[in-house]
């Protein structure tokens, strides 16, 4: 029976859809779409794809942010990148609806690897919106809410949290800890999801019911992980709330989730 993110089989439905892109951000879209075209429509893309909350129908004029991908048919080169951070720039100045766009680069090779199979593959068919060209989607895999999954999207928590005390030491503005929080916040609350993932047997981008379906199993840290919910939506610049998500409860969920689901494969 369908619910909780799945299809009518088992497998986790893809989440987003044109069709739910919110009015306000459709002159967005359709730029993004036209900028695309120019900088890659030379033959080195694949296909492009929207995801995060625009797709998803959940974003928010002002606040939100534009995520994009592109799939090259070769290896992402320094020119390829200069072109993407033009286009993020380009965006982000022309659109007030948008706070800040982000574009990843992956080769085609890559996101259909077996090495990627149960991370990028699944991102790329679950959590990402075709906007141009053929639909890598078509050729990967039905997935579902199994402990695999759990340990290749998000079982390397723990290389993560060294990074965030280096850029927490060094935040030296208040916009500078803000990011910082809102992404450590929203990594950690996704992590604490895909832990519960396999029993709850579902899937969800949402953070406030990532935070809930985590506290049904994690009673002792539910509290906090609804704080770090909140964080992810509205990011604090308090050093203090850094210190507590990036010392407390990060190293706490990197070391259960190694002892329920072992770590992610080693990447080069």
């Amino acid at each position: 029976m369908a619910g909780r993110g799945l299809t009518i089989d088992g497998s986790i439905a893809r989440e987003g859809a044109l069709s739910r892109v919110p009015r306000a951000f459709g002159g967005v879209v359709d730029a993004a779409r036209t900028r695309i075209v120019e900088a890659f429509g030379d033959g080195r893309m694949h296909s492009a794809y929207l995801y995060g909350s625009i797709p998803r129908g959940t974003a928010v004029p002002g606040v939100s942010d534009l995520d994009l991908l592109l799939a090259l048919h070769a290896e992402p080169t320094e020119a390829d990148r200069r072109d993407a951070t033009r286009i993020e720039h380009a965006l982000d100045k022309s659109f007030e609806e948008i706070d800040g766009v982000g574009i990843l680069l992956f080769s085609v090779r890559t996101l259909l690897s077996e090495r990627e199979r149960h991370d990028l593959g699944f991102f790329v068919a679950c959590l990402c919106t075709p906007l141009l060209g053929d639909d890598l989607a078509d050729q990967l895999p039905r997935y579902r809410p199994t402990p695999l999954l759990a340990r290749e999207t998000n079982g390397d928590l723990s290389l993560a949290l060294p990074g965030w005390r280096r850029q927490a030491d060094e935040a030296s503005t208040d916009k500078h800890r803000r990011g910082l929080c809102r992404l450590v916040a929203r990594r950690i609350v996704r992590t604490g999801f895909t832990l519960v993932m396999p029993r709850w047997e579902g899937w969800t981008s949402d953070l406030v019911e990532s935070a809930e379906a985590f506290g049904l199993y994690y009673p002792e840290r539910a509290e906090q992980m609804r704080a770090a919910a909140e964080r992810g939506r509205t990011p604090s610049a308090d050093p203090a709330v850094l210190r507590h998500l990036i010392e407390d409860l990060g190293p706490w969920l990197a070391a259960e989730y190694a002892a329920v689901h072992g770590e992610k494969a080693l990447r080069p």
